[in-house]
């Protein structure tokens, strides 16, 4: 770095010192006025009630009003495109379903930004899996039984799913079992349930959410989980890895800000977010949606996240997941 800044002339280094200069006073003010949390999903939905929790925690920390602006659409599109194209000072933020984001970055047939490029990630801050659920009075109690039913039913299996990571589950496990089940495309989670019981579906797949309420009101038995490693929120659930398959698929959630936000406000914000998700009440609120906490430096969110791009491109190949 000093050799660097030797070979550059008087002006350039007096204006990397003035821009240094500038974006440690703005973050020393930060915030000074109200700041948006952004989410990409209808008011009410899932993804809303997330980006509400985060708001309230955040205020007091914040010392700012927090408003949550829902910006619905496109599989998530719309919402990452307004935040990425905010103006990069912090005021701006994305409560993102990540893997919904990268899912649609490769599901539609132009979308209009990359967000791996036009995006930071402040932190990650929790994971979740899909899960493979039967219900309750199913003969099938592991996976290993599952799949050797399967099997013999062949092109007469089926299984039924709602969302672009349940699929993508549903067909990896496929290929890696050497099934013939044939996937089912249903239009909510909740659409699959009546099916499941009557035994017209072998197996389901829905997010941990729903499979553990499910599971708590005696309906379903959960047999794996899509990580590759056991859920802290779900210890006594196998992973699909525990079965000699290599299969990690993780749903997570992150908050991010347009690219460019300056470092000292990119950090702050990470402070902030992590004492929310290590504190008491975010622990509580994290395990009730049946995820981890999972935090991390903005380096390692950003290489992660464009990882999860670039293997979603592998996934939606794999699914047969038609473009829209």
């Amino acid at each position: 770095m000093i050799t660097l800044l030797k070979r550059m002339t008087g002006p350039v280094v007096l204006a990397l010192t003035i821009a240094a200069c500038a974006a440690a006073a703005q973050a020393q003010t930060y915030p000074s006025r109200e700041v948006r949390f952004v989410s990409a999903f209808a008011a009410g939905s899932g993804a809303d009630l997330v980006a509400r929790f985060y708001a309230d925690q955040m205020r007091p920390l914040m010392g700012q009003t927090v408003i949550v602006e829902n910006k619905p659409g496109a599989l998530g599109n719309i919402g990452s495109e307004y935040v990425s194209r905010a103006k990069p000072d912090g005021y701006t933020i994305s409560i993102a379903a990540g893997s919904a984001m990268v899912a649609a970055q490769n599901i539609l047939k132009a979308p209009t930004i990359d967000p791996g490029k036009s995006l930071q990630v402040v932190t990650l801050l929790s994971k979740l899996p899909t899960m493979i659920v039967v219900p309750a009075d199913s003969p099938y109690t592991t996976i290993a039984e599952l799949t050797a039913a399967l099997k013999k039913k062949g092109a007469k299996a089926s299984y039924g799913f709602a969302n672009p990571s349940s699929q993508v589950f549903g067909a990896l496990y496929a290929s890696k079992a050497g099934l013939e089940a044939v996937p089912v495309s249903y239009r909510a989670v909740a659409d699959f349930i009546n099916d499941l019981s009557s035994g017209t579906l072998d197996f389901a797949i829905p997010d941990s959410g729903l499979a553990l309420a499910q599971r708590r009101a005696g309906k379903w038995r959960i047999l794996a989980v899509a990580t590759g490693e056991r859920m802290k929120s779900s210890p006594d659930i196998p992973s699909i890895a525990e079965y000699g398959y290599d299969i990690n698929l993780v749903g997570w959630w992150a908050a991010m800000v347009p690219m460019d936000t300056p470092r000292p406000i990119v950090d702050q914000l990470g402070v902030w977010f992590k004492q929310v998700v290590n504190g008491e009440a975010g622990q509580k609120f994290i395990a009730g949606i049946a995820a981890d906490p999972w935090t991390s430096t903005p380096e390692e969110g950003q290489a992660f996240f464009r990882d999860e791009i670039e293997k979603w491109g592998d996934y939606v190949r794999i699914a047969k997941i038609e473009k829209q």
